[in-house]
C-alpha cells in the first residue's frame, strides 16, 4: 500500500521506517528542509537502536523515501498518517494542536480520491472529529475516512514495539476504513497481534488512559519506596513480591527519580485538563502529576544528606542525563530538575551521558565530560540518574581512586548496597534501608 507519513520526528519516523519494512511504499515528509536532506544522507535526528539500519535498508530497497514537498505523495496515498508533535501548551497543559490541524488542511487540498487520514499523534478525545471538520472546510467533496491509531512505542524498544506489540488499536467511524487499517498491519497477524477496532474518540482515550496508569504505577511505587526506607524494607522485593500477582504485573514497578520523557508528562497533564473541562475530574491522576513534580525536584535533597547535609563547595559527578537509557530524549529528563537544584544548592555539577548531546543546550554551569570516569575524577559523591548499561558494571575500585571522597547516591537501585559498601563507599539508593 502507499503511504504518507507527516512528520518525521520521533514517531512518525519509526513509523513510516517500520511500514516501509513490511513492504509498503512510504514516504516521510517533513517542512524542515536541514532534517529532510539529514534523512537523505543517511544521518538519523534521534538516537534509536536499530533505526538507522532499517531506514538505509528501506531506502535502499526502495521502498522508503524522504521529502519537503508532500504534494505527489499525498495525492497518491492510501493513507496519510498525521505524525507531529502535540506539546504541552504553555500555561493551561492543554496539548498544542497546532501541526495537526495544519496537517489536516494541507491534507485536504492534495488527497486525491478515497484516502484514510490516520492521526498517529497522541491527541486529545474528540480531535478526530476536529480533523474531520478541518478537511470538510477546506475540502467539501474529499472522499475521506478520519481513523484514530494511536503509537505505543518505547523509546529504546520502538522497533520491536512497533513490529512486536501487545496490541494495535484503531478507531474508525466509517467501516470502509477497516480493510484499509487490516491491510496495513497485515504482517502483523503472523504474530497473531490484537487488533481492537473501536470508536475514534475511544481510541484517542486509550492512549491517554494506558499512560496515565503506567504514570500513576511508577509513582505508586515510588511512594512505596519512601515508606520501605523508614520501615526498614527492600522495595525492589516489594515489587518483584506485588508484580507476581498477574492482575498487577511487574512492570512499570521500579522506584526511581520519578518519571519523564516525551509522553507521561505533557500525556497526564493533557489528560487532567480534557477531564476538568469535561466536569470529570481525574483525582488520581491530578495528584500523580503534583507528587512526580516534587520527587524529582526532592531527589537533589537525597544528595545533601549523603554529603551531611551540605552541598556548597561540593563536586558533584553526574552519570546519565536523558530520561531513560538507549534515548537522547531530554524531555522532561529526572536530570533538568535535579541538576538545577543540586547547583542552586552550592555544588559543582560535572556528568557523563552517552547520548545526551541535548542537554549541552538545557542544562547551564555544567561541566560536560567524556566517560563515566571523568565525570567522577575529584567529585565528592556520584549520583546515578540514568541507568546506561555502561554505567552497571563500573570499576568501583578505579571510581574510588578518582573521587575525592567514597560516596555514591543510586537513584536508579543499579548496585547491590552490600557490595558497594564492602568496597569502602558510602552509599545510599532508593527505597532500601
Amino acid at each position: 500500500m502507499r503511504v504518507a507519513m507527516i512528520g518525521t520526528g520521533y514517531v512518525g519516523l519509526v513509523s513510516g521506517a517500520c511500514f516501509a519494512d513490511f513492504g509498503h511504499q512510504v514516504t516521510c515528509i517533513d517542512k524542515d528542509a536541514g532534517k529532510i536532506e539529514r534523512l537523505k544522507a543517511g544521518e538519523m535526528p534521534i538516537y534509536e537502536p536499530g533505526l538507522e539500519i532499517l531506514v538505509e535498508r528501506n531506502v535502499r530497497e526502495g521502498r522508503l523515501a524522504f521529502a519537503t514537498d508532500g504534494a505527489e505523495a499525498i495525492a497518491a496515498a492510501d493513507a496519510v498518517f498525521i505524525a507531529v508533535g502535540t506539546p504541552s501548551r504553555r500555561g493551561d497543559g492543554h496539548a498544542d494542536l497546532t501541526y495537526v490541524h495544519a496537517a489536516a488542511e494541507e491534507i485536504a487540498g492534495l488527497i486525491d480520491g478515497f484516502t484514510l487520514v490516520v492521526t498517529k499523534s497522541t491527541v486529545p478525545v474528540g480531535t478526530g472529529d476536529e480533523i474531520e471538520a478541518i478537511i470538510r472546510r477546506v475540502r467539501p467533496d474529499a472522499d475521506v475516512a478520519v481513523v484514530s491509531n494511536p503509537e505505543f512505542l518505547r523509546e529504546g524498544a520502538a522497533i520491536e514495539d512497533f513490529k512486536r506489540p501487545d496490541r494495535v488499536v484503531v478507531g474508525i467511524e466509517d467501516e470502509r476504513a477497516r480493510p484499509v487499517m487490516t491491510e496495513l498491519y497485515r504482517p502483523l497477524f503472523l504474530n497473531e497481534t490484537p487488533i481492537l477496532f473501536t470508536g475514534r474518540r475511544t481510541s484517542e482515550l486509550i492512549k491517554y488512559a494506558a499512560n496515565a496508569f503506567l504514570a500513576l504505577k511508577i509513582t505508586f511505587i515510588n511512594e512505596v519506596a519512601d515508606l520501605c526506607e523508614v520501615a526498614g524494607a527492600d522495595v525492589q522485593q516489594v515489587a518483584r513480591g506485588i508484580g507476581l500477582d498477574k492482575r498487577i504485573g511487574g512492570k512499570f514497578l521500579h522506584a526511581g527519580p520519578g518519571y519523564g520523557g516525551s509522553c507521561f508528562p505533557k500525556d497526564t497533564l493533557a489528560l487532567v485538563q480534557t477531564a476538568q473541562d469535561l466536569g470529570r475530574p481525574l483525582q488520581l491522576v491530578e495528584t500523580t502529576v503534583r507528587v512526580n513534580d516534587a520527587r524529582k525536584k526532592a531527589m537533589a535533597g537525597r544528595v545533601a544528606e549523603a554529603l551531611g547535609g551540605d552541598l556548597k563547595g561540593k563536586t558533584v559527578g553526574v552519570l546519565g542525563l536523558t530520561f531513560k537509557p538507549n534515548t537522547d530524549d531530554m524531555r522532561d529528563a529526572p536530570s533538568l530538575d535535579i541538576v538545577p537544584e543540586l547547583q542552586a544548592m552550592g555544588a559543582r555539577v560535572q556528568a557523563y551521558d552517552p547520548e545526551g548531546h541535548e542537554a549541552r543546550q538545557l542544562l547551564r554551569d555544567v561541566d560536560f565530560r567524556n566517560s563515566p570516569y571523568e565525570a567522577v575524577e575529584g567529585a565528592d559523591v556520584m549520583v546515578i540518574i540514568t541507568e546506561w548499561d555502561q554505567f552497571r558494571a563500573l570499576d568501583l575500585d578505579r571510581v574510588r581512586t578518582l573521587m575525592r571522597r567514597p560516596a555514591i547516591v543510586d537513584l536508579r537501585n543499579v548496585y547491590r548496597p552490600q557490595e558497594v559498601r564492602e568496597k569502602g563507599f558510602a552509599y545510599a539508593s532508593v527505597g532500601r534501608a
